[in-house]
């Protein structure tokens, strides 16, 4: 395993346990077998080593073009869905601590920002293949894809935090929580 990845390994484990807020660098090394010197050759701050985390090693989202045209667009969507279901549940309990950080939040900000990437990326991905979903008249030309991406996304980042509050790591029922929101939005 490279030492990247034994850093990145080691971010997820650390962050997950004591959110981006209190996780220090310095604990992040020590817990992927490096000096703090070494991480920061590989990673510009804690803010990359987040974003390196969330697009490395949380589940992932299938590439929109890989859906548009196969399947149902309910069934598509609710794998985006259920997809998200695991990102946020994942990524939840390393981000919510950001939030009690006035100064934090500002300097996470300015970080994922450099990093081209922050909290609307999923509902943008959902977006994505609506628009081409539409595109091809597999959707009503009438459906305002950027609100139903947005509730989606959003259905799925609450269901992550109800199961996060609950002491769980992932969303129990997944796939059929999964269709249920997409139902709801009616596609």
């Amino acid at each position: 395993m490279s030492t990247r990845d034994r850093i990145l390994d080691a971010a997820a484990t650390v962050l997950r346990e004591r959110g981006i807020a209190r996780a220090t660098t310095k604990e992040i090394a020590r817990a992927a077998g490096c000096s703090e010197a070494l991480l920061y050759k590989y990673f510009a701050d804690k803010h990359e080593l987040f974003v390196g985390v969330l697009s490395e090693r949380a589940p992932r989202l299938d590439p929109p073009d890989a859906l548009v045209g196969h399947g149902t667009v309910a069934a598509n969507a609710a794998t985006l869905v259920r997809q998200l279901l695991g990102f946020y549940a994942r990524s939840f309990p390393m981000a919510a601590s950001i939030f009690g950080a006035p100064e934090l939040l500002a300097a996470h900000r300015a970080g994922v920002g450099r990093a081209g990437s922050g909290p609307d990326g999923p509902a943008r991905h959902l977006q994505v293949y609506l628009d081409a979903e539409a595109a091809a008249g597999r959707i009503a030309g009438d459906v305002d894809t950027t609100a139903a991406a947005r509730a989606l996304a959003g259905a799925a980042l609450f269901e992550a935090f109800l199961a996060t509050y609950a002491g769980a790591t992932d969303v129990p029922d997944a796939d059929e929580r999964a269709r249920a929101i997409v139902s709801a939005v009616r596609l």
